[in-house]
């Protein structure tokens, strides 16, 4: 720490007397010299302010600071890397006095991968975009999830993603609609030609953490998943777009992985795969780490997917999920409105699913359900180890221009059960498959569903509408609540 006696040996003051204002006088532009110039810690209130405003989050901080107070340069083509994880390296000595924020101002801020601190806020201008850098050496390399046991395109390790945190306490990302492009093109050829050696960064990604914020951010043209939240609880993802070409590989909206009350909602999300991808770790590595997701709502959520699904559960999903509930949600121009994907030797299980009030416009399928999602980690999986479907309940939905009601396919010796399917009404295509309802190794019952489901799924007769259920009560993440945080930046 530097103290007053220190400063007054650097002076030249010996004397053991009290300060005197002259000392204070001759003290004082050394003092300035100490304080960091990135800090509004001690603001007049008389000081002109340059930029201001007004945010949610579920904490505010006491401490600010600006991008280009730590030398950032937001032209386009000035790698930032240095700049950010300078400004977050220094501002993390304020994590237990208060919390601190970082402000990315208007420009084009070229990053590669960088590291979060805790109790911290980045925030993003609605005219400041950071730019992927398209250089593998900005990206480090990290170990594969434990849960996964290799990385998802490639044996061995990753690329870190671009924004990363791990172990982590109360971390918001945030912004006026400010951007993240993840420049993902050269990512995409790459993985198209079978180039890469490591898996794909991901624009998002926080580890083993706890009370985590991400809101109100444009997501373009990610390398590969947008948003992972990974082995973490108390998760909020809200007011996000996140847009990549419908034909982009892997380029999955928002996938809660091995995470504890967690939700998701007022998204906007068109993708080169699933919107939403609940997920829980592969085969046996998900087995043996053995960290379910639960506890998810998910609301209020519009999406396009030609080639996938709107919420997908699986197909890694090892180490289970149980109590997701998702609502009022709209498809348009998907694959599939809900899909569960899972396969003999995944084992984990996917229960106590709850969907109301989903609106879906030209799918291929309403629901697709599948136990023969065959990709495997290693060849080292158990084939004994078969995954447990059941509880799954869909109700109040209206769907037109649909391909096919339903495929709903378990496993011969592990039939999907307890499949309850109500209030549905499907308006089919002008060119509908001749056979609406596929299933095999399934279970339940149906109540008020058009066109009528197949025998597996016996309707109950109209008096028994509300038959499939929906939890009323609120999940603990629920209770959290934003507040009105603010930024001041003085001249």
């Amino acid at each position: 720490m530097l103290t007053y006696q220190h400063l007054k040996s650097k002076l030249g003051i010996c004397s053991p007397r009290k300060p005197q204002v002259m000392d204070t006088l001759l003290l004082l532009p050394l003092v300035l010299m100490f304080v960091p110039p990135s800090l509004n810690m001690v603001e007049s209130r008389k000081a002109p302010i340059s930029d201001y405003f007004e945010y949610s989050a579920v904490n505010c901080r006491a401490y600010s600071a600006s991008l280009t107070d730590f030398g950032g340069v937001g032209d386009g083509t000035t790698l930032n890397t240095k700049a950010f994880q300078s400004a977050i390296d220094h501002m993390s000595q304020f994590s237990s006095t208060g919390g601190s924020q970082l402000f990315v101002p208007p420009g084009r801020w070229l990053t590669g991968s960088f590291n979060l601190t805790s109790h911290f806020t980045l925030f993003l201008h609605q005219d400041a975009v950071i730019l992927a850098s398209q250089d593998e050496s900005d990206w480090p390399l990290i170990d594969p999830l434990p849960s996964y046991g290799r990385g998802r395109d490639a044996q061995g390790g990753r690329y870190s993603s671009l924004i990363f945190g791990t172990n982590l306490t109360d971390v918001i990302i945030t912004g006026d609609n400010g951007t993240i492009d993840g420049q993902g093109d050269v990512w995409w050829k790459k993985f198209h030609k079978g180039d890469l050696s490591y898996t794909r960064p991901y624009l998002i990604e926080i580890m083993y953490s706890e009370n985590v914020q991400i809101s109100h951010l444009t997501l373009v043209n990610s390398p590969s998943w947008n948003v992972h939240p990974v082995y973490s609880s108390n998760i909020v993802v809200q007011g996000i777009t996140i847009l990549a070409p419908v034909n982009s590989p892997n380029t999955d909206g928002i996938n809660p992985d091995s995470c504890t009350n967690t939700r998701i909602e007022d998204c906007y999300i068109v993708s080169g795969d699933d919107c939403v991808a609940v997920k829980s770790g592969w085969d046996e590595y998900g087995i043996a780490y053995g960290m379910p997701t639960k506890q998810l709502a998910i609301r209020r959520l519009t999406c396009i997917s030609p080639t996938s699904a709107v919420i997908a559960l699986g197909s890694e999903m090892s180490g289970g999920i149980e109590d997701v509930r998702a609502e009022d949600i709209v498809a348009i121009n998907s694959e599939s409105g809900v899909r569960i994907k899972t396969a003999v030797g995944r084992g984990g299980y996917v229960k106590d699913i709850y969907v109301r009030r989903m609106t879906m416009s030209t799918m291929r399928w309403a629901f697709w359900m599948t136990g023969n999602y065959g990709s495997h980690a290693d060849n080292n999986y158990d084939p004994n180890a078969l995954p447990l479907i059941q509880n799954i309940n869909y109700r109040d939905m209206v769907a037109q221009n649909v391909t096919m009601a339903a495929r709903l396919e378990g496993i011969s010796n592990a039939p999907f059960t307890g499949i309850c399917i109500s209030n549905v009404t499907i308006q089919l295509s002008k060119k509908p498959y001749k056979v609406q309802w596929n299933c095999t190794n399934v279970a339940g019952i149906s109540s008020g569903v058009t066109p009528e489901p197949c025998m597996l799924l016996p309707d109950q007769g109209p008096e028994k509408i509300g038959v499939c259920t929906f939890p009323e009560e609120g999940l603990p993440i629920d209770d959290v609540k934003f507040q009105t945080c603010t930024y001041a930046r003085h001249l």
